[in-house]
């Protein structure tokens, strides 16, 4: 097994893949993920009654790779909400979560657990934050009892509204009252609300555990608006040692209704495995101070765009 991602605890999104998250299925691809020098691959948000848990476990155990499990709330399920019923509803569905998550043999769960996934129709306000702030560090509290690190992605202002920036994130992880409670940044989501990347993550260091590397077409690492290279560096510079991931999307490897939640219109590469391979090689070079890789060329399909 190689370790060319020397000194960084590399994640890997499945959803850049174009297999179901199923055991059978995903296995032959964990084994190649672990062989290219990754420790951990993302699961997508899985609804805890209709997982086959011992059988992904199983898949992830025989590849020595860990997962990493992420959780989303349904309609009807927002923690911040001011109904009380649907502020209960949506706490039972995160403690699901937590436990599909042990079931899986994951110590970290990430994902959107503070509200709807979606642009709000009004801005939240002060009350909403404190109400799921509440509900989530609660949640945290008893997920880190079961060994399991509960984080909360900042997305931006397109996809969510509670929360969006670094700063945001570290009042939202105070509102909670926890202290098991943790950040996730995505640079993608990042440079959408931050005017520095850079102090972002230094703004969130202190609670961060999970810095997520995604570029602007959503494509190769290497290809794109966003500096993910210079941002690891500043991040690693800086004293983080936690978990990093890596995050892509093509609609031509993705099922057609995950596609269109996340507005994901194109197809900026063919080949997960591939980019996978090219993205650890750019971490590699980040995180050892030396150049980095050329970028990716274009798919013919994007080419042709």
């Amino acid at each position: 097994m190689s370790d060319r991602a020397v000194g960084v605890d590399l994640a890997f999104h499945t959803s850049a893949l174009p297999v179901a998250p199923e055991g059978d299925a995903l296995a032959p691809v964990l084994g190649r993920l672990r062989e290219l020098g990754y420790r951990r691959a993302v699961l997508p948000p899985l609804d805890p009654a209709g997982t086959d848990a011992a059988s992904l476990r199983t898949a992830f155990e025989r590849a020595d790779l860990a997962p990493i499990a992420m959780v989303g709330l349904a309609p009807g399920q927002d923690v911040s909400s001011d109904d009380d019923d649907e502020r209960a509803a949506g706490r039972a569905a995160l403690l699901a979560a937590v436990d599909l998550a042990v079931a899986l043999g994951a110590d970290q769960l990430n994902g959107v657990p503070y509200g709807l996934f979606g642009k709000p129709a009004t801005a939240p306000g002060a009350a909403a934050f404190e109400r799921s702030a509440l509900v989530v560090g609660e949640v945290a509290d008893r997920a880190a009892d079961r060994g399991v690190q509960l984080t909360f992605e900042v997305l931006n202002r397109y996809e969510e509204g509670l929360v969006n920036t670094a700063a945001q994130a570290v009042e939202y992880v105070a509102a909670s009252g926890s202290a098991h409670l943790g950040v996730h940044l995505d640079t993608f989501h990042m440079a959408v609300e931050e005017a520095d990347l850079a102090a972002a993550v230094r703004t969130a260091l202190p609670h961060l555990r999970y810095l997520e590397l995604g570029q602007s077409g959503r494509g190769d690492l290497g290809s794109g608006a966003v500096d993910v290279a210079g941002v690891l560096r500043s991040a690693l510079a800086g004293g983080y040692t936690g978990r990093v991931g890596v995050e892509a999307f093509s609609r031509a490897l993705m099922p057609g209704a995950v596609a269109d939640a996340l507005a994901i219109w194109r197809s900026p590469y063919d080949d997960g495995l591939g980019l996978a391979e090219r993205a650890l090689a750019l971490v590699q070079h980040a995180a050892s101070g030396t150049p980095a890789p050329h970028p990716a060329v274009p798919t013919q399909q994007e080419a042709r765009r």
